[in-house]
């Protein structure tokens, strides 16, 4: 074991407060240089930021690094490759290179590493292992320098990925590392301080370029001593260490292709920007995405210690839960009219956003997962692991013959014809038949093939529960992210009061809330029932009725009143017309309740 001087929390502490005076000291410089991001088009800033925050977190790494940690061969390669990257990143800041230059220098940092013998030791193969490394510290970095999107988002997820990585060398025992992933960590938060939002300095590829190759390449200092106890675990840390910039990058990457956008191209389609479509503020969204880098790194740390099939249970469940989050931020509009014609009269991409609006293929292969998962739970929660020869085998051999039939149940009972966002009681209804008929199915095919010799009925009975409880929770899915997420925001949407705080009041703003073309901000309710008056219906109030509402509007700015009652008397409709008339507020019918105003009346 490596001894070092010094206490790594204290050299946290010291790349912190030693980032904080650089970053200061920087940003006074560029803004009195002239070193400032404009605000652009396809940019997320809304007002000119300093830039060269990358010359502060590299100074701040490197300085408190030489000054303090031993230097190992290894730690100087990765210093010294890194370095390379943020000079590459420091002449593209100010003189704007090309991105083939850019990749190319790239290509020179990632061979000085892995020339050094440091690799991904992912197979047997040292050639394929060489590959996988070039591949993992171009595609880290640049993933990092495309996460680099929103106030504090590439900062505080870097920092969030380096603390983890300390806390895998802290519980491998290779506290000669961690030295140095602690000061890279403080320099990161120490640079967050004035890179939150409102941030008021930013990085530049000189920082990104740095921060995601030294990520890279510090991950490679854990590879070497076998100290994982499997290949999973092996493959998991690093991925889920690095999590949230390989699946925004992956994500980003595939919606482009599908529409027909250049995967370099910048633009307002990253994960962030679609969470700040769905309502959510911008600090809100970075720090929903910072829970997740969180979970992942807590993730990383639990594989290290579970069995195999355990390990990549879990591993596979957090992957879908993401993925299905994915699918419910893919279809936030982001790109123009103009670019979904475009891409649709491309034959190929028509029929992928075709498949994944219907989202049928991702639904089956989605269950076949969740099939396999509540199989696995139930032998594991009855027999505690499946590492027992005879419970592998049994699993393994009745797992397809599980899938099939269960599939084949799920089409039978009309689990594929609902749509998720309105998933409801009569739904449930078809989940449990499928369930319930996939799982007799099963019993009698086990029992004409295997004779049910060695298998156990509770493992059937316990299967059945789990998966329609999971198969119920994927489809609630989008209405759970629907409930947890605000309402988007209509920029610029006429404001509406809905008349009428009933069911058909309900209905009409659920309409509207499912159609943002509509071009609706509603503002809430009103209704003659005073004992309705503050009442809350979908997180809007019930704000009063009678000869309130000519007060109501005037205290909102109300610009219509939207007509959901079921009922209303002539002598009430034709007051209500007048009070709208003389607020210079329209009255109209909820289109999609009624076919004209004559059939409220009484």
């Amino acid at each position: 074991m490596t001894s070092f001087s010094f206490h790594p929390i204290l050299l946290l502490l010291t790349a912190f407060a030693s980032a904080i005076a650089l970053t200061f000291l920087v940003r006074s410089a560029a803004r009195r240089i002239g070193f400032i991001a404009k605000p652009k088009i396809d940019r997320w800033h809304k007002r000119p930021t300093a830039l060269m925050g990358g010359v502060a977190i590299f100074l701040a790494t490197t300085l408190v690094a030489l000054g303090s940690v031993p230097m190992t061969r290894e730690i100087l390669i990765v210093l010294g490759a890194s370095t390379l990257m943020f000079l590459i990143g420091l002449i593209d800041d100010i003189f704007n290179i090309k991105p083939y230059q850019k990749l190319f220098g790239q290509l020179i940092g990632a061979a000085v590493i892995v020339g050094s013998g440091l690799q991904l030791h992912w197979t047997e193969i040292e050639s394929v292992n060489i590959v996988i490394t070039l591949f993992w510290l171009i595609g880290i970095t640049n993933a990092v320098n495309l996460l680099d999107n929103m106030d504090g988002l590439a900062t505080g997820i870097a920092a969030i990925a380096a603390a983890s990585l300390g806390a895998v060398l802290y519980g491998s025992g290779q506290t000669g590392v961690l030295p140095l992933v602690a000061i890279f960590t403080g320099a990161l938060l120490g640079f967050l301080v004035f890179n939150f939002n409102p941030a008021t300095i930013f990085m530049g590829d000189s920082g990104s370029l740095f921060i995601g190759f030294f990520l890279a390449s510090s991950v490679l200092l854990n590879q070497g001593g076998g100290q994982s106890r499997s290949l999973v675990s092996v493959l998991a840390v690093p991925v889920l260490t690095l999590f949230i910039p390989i699946f925004d990058t992956t994500f980003v990457t595939i919606l482009r292709k599908l529409w027909g956008r250049k995967a370099s191209q910048g633009g307002r389609d990253h994960t962030s920007h679609r969470l700040v479509a769905l309502g959510l503020s911008e600090r809100s969204a970075v720090l929903m995405l910072y829970i997740f880098a969180v979970c992942a790194g807590a993730l990383a740390l639990l594989v290290r210690n579970l069995q195999i099939d355990r390990s990549i249970a879990v591993i596979a469940a957090f992957i879908v839960a993401l993925t299905v989050g994915g699918v419910y931020l893919g279809q936030v509009k982001v790109y123009d009219e103009q670019d979904a014609e475009a891409a649709n009269q491309q034959a190929l991409f028509g029929f992928l956003i075709d498949v994944s609006y219907k989202r049928r293929i991702f639904e089956i292969f989605l269950d076949i997962f969740l099939v396999s998962f509540s199989y696995y739970a139930a032998y594991t929660l009855l027999f505690g692991s499946l590492e027992r020869r005879g419970n592998w085998d049994l699993f393994i051999k009745t797992l397809p013959v599980l899938v099939i039939l269960k599939i084949f149940a799920f089409l039978f009972a009309g689990v594929y014809r609902g749509m998720w966002r309105y998933t409801s009681i009569e739904d449930l209804f078809n989940f449990a038949k499928g369930v319930a008929l996939g799982s007799i199915l099963s019993v009698l095919a086990v029992l004409l093939l295997y004779r049910f010799e060695g298998f156990s009925r509770a493992v059937f009975v316990l299967d059945g529960i789990i998966l329609l409880i999971v198969l119920t929770g994927s489809r609630m899915a989008f209405r759970l992210f629907r409930q947890l997420l605000p309402l988007p925001q209509v920029e610029g949407g006429r404001k509406i009061l809905i008349f009428g705080a009933g069911d058909s009041g309900e209905l009409a703003l659920r309409e509207i809330q499912n159609n943002p073309d509509l071009n609706y901000d509603t503002i809430g309710f009103v209704d003659d029932d005073p004992h309705k008056k503050g009442k809350v219906i979908r997180g809007l109030r019930v704000l009063g009725g009678n000869s309130l509402i000519p007060a109501i509007c005037r205290e909102h700015n109300i610009d219509e009143i939207l007509l959901a009652a079921k009922k209303i008397s002539a002598e009430r409709l034709r007051a209500l017309r007048r009070e709208c008339r003389d607020g210079s507020v329209e009255l109209k019918r909820a289109a999609f309740r009624v076919e004209s105003l004559d059939d409220f009346f009484d």
